[in-house]
């Protein structure tokens, strides 16, 4: 790839209206109307990570202002700058500018408002209602029961949703395709699994996936820091019918080669006992998941990830000789 691949495909393919977004439809048009007739209320995105909530925001803006919308939006990470003293000084100072010459209004863009502390939110709203005239604010929360309930009531309130497969997946092949890349149908899938929705993160682990050539699924496991699916699922059969030795050979062939950490491997073993075909009863799966949350609690508290993992597979091994698996 060239230099100027060096840059982030997920800002370099960042929608710049909201004619260019994808998916979220409802939403889209909802504030394609705001645009148009260049007046909008207070607004609170929320929705997890990943789903378009910021793009919005900007493509909004763009397409009240125009190219250089960023004269006339103030954009603050609030998880960076969360305490009062910026809601004082930089919000407030913004908000009371001068609006100018046929711009009705100024945006204050607060991303990540959940992590704002109590007394910067209270401020904060006080600030809503005395500049409401001349400026409009837009949050941003991945969870927005944390924001308070009186800017919660000022808000007009928008659920970004996961992303669809198909929308990710027709992204991830619009952007391989323009820097030239390479891949397998089955390493987008593969991304789209591992991204669960996020947009961000699946155009993140494709670019850094092109780095190592052509598209995979060996490149894209290589990347995320995940072991085969078949792998996980060889253990936990292997495991259940009695084969604890080859358990532990395959869980330390693929903790050495894929650089896995123990909690990896919990929520990897987690995902396939939920997901996967391994032929067990409902009542063997529930005593599976419910010490395999114990496993991961004590590997959280700092126990030893070997001796843990080690655990779980005795276990499993003696309750599958015992039902019979």
């Amino acid at each position: 790839m060239s230099f100027e691949a060096e840059l982030l495909w997920a800002e370099k393919y960042r929608p710049r209206s909201l004619k260019e977004m994808i998916d979220q439809q409802d939403i889209i048009n909802r504030l394609t109307r705001f645009a148009e007739e260049k007046n909008m209320p207070h607004l609170l995105f929320a929705g997890s990570p990943g789903t378009g909530k910021t793009t919005a925001a900007h493509a909004l803006a763009h397409d009240l202002y125009g190219d250089a919308y960023m004269q006339f939006m103030l954009e603050l990470n609030a998880s960076d700058e969360r305490k009062i003293d910026t809601i004082r000084d930089k919000v407030k100072e913004f908000a009371r500018s001068r609006t100018p010459p046929g711009i009705q209004f100024k945006i204050i863009l607060l991303d990540e408002a959940d992590n704002m502390t109590s007394d910067a939110q209270h401020a904060l709203r006080r600030l809503m209602e005395l500049h409401s005239g001349s400026t409009r604010f837009i949050l941003t929360a991945n969870y927005p029961s944390k924001i308070i309930d009186p800017i919660q009531s000022r808000c007009a309130f928008f659920r970004f949703t996961t992303i669809r497969r198909e929308d990710i997946i027709n992204r991830l092949k619009f952007i391989a395709e323009n820097e030239n890349v390479e891949y397998d149908e089955e390493a987008l899938d593969i991304i789209y699994e591992v991204s669960e929705g996020d947009m961000r993160k699946a155009i993140n682990v494709l670019q850094a996936s092109a780095y190592l050539g052509k598209i995979n699924a060996e490149v894209v496991f290589r990347v995320v820091g995940m072991a085969r699916p078949k792998d996980v699922k060889d253990m936990i059969e292997a495991s259940l019918k009695g084969n604890f030795i080859e358990a532990r050979e395959i869980l330390r062939k693929v903790m050495i080669e894929y650089g896995l950490s123990g909690e990896d491997v919990v929520k990897q073993i987690h995902r396939e006992l939920m997901g996967s075909d391994i032929k067990i009863s409902d009542e063997i799966r529930v005593l599976i998941a419910d010490y395999l949350g114990e496993i991961h609690y004590r590997i959280l508290q700092g126990g030893d990830e070997d001796i843990q993992l080690s655990a779980f597979f005795a276990w499993l091994s003696m309750i599958g000789r015992k039902v019979g698996v």
